[in-house]
């Protein structure tokens, strides 16, 4: 499982990008790979999976609320 931060989210669109805590590389997340709802800030536990356009998140849950 990898860890990181949700850089962004857009329920409208269904789509986002989380920042990966080790390498710091951006990765696309879809809705469908929601268990729950997340927002920008927090932190989330997921897996990558092989897309069309390179890795994506997948199993996306969250393992701490944004502190704002």
């Amino acid at each position: 499982m990898h860890t990181g931060t949700v850089k962004f989210f857009n329920y409208k669109n269904k789509f986002g990008f989380i920042i990966d805590d080790e390498t710091k590389k951006e990765y696309y997340v879809h809705a469908k790979a929601l268990t729950e709802e997340i927002k920008e800030g927090d932190r989330v536990q997921y897996e990558l999976v092989p897309a069309k356009r390179g890795d994506e998140c997948a199993q996306v849950k969250k393992i701490a609320a944004a502190t704002n």
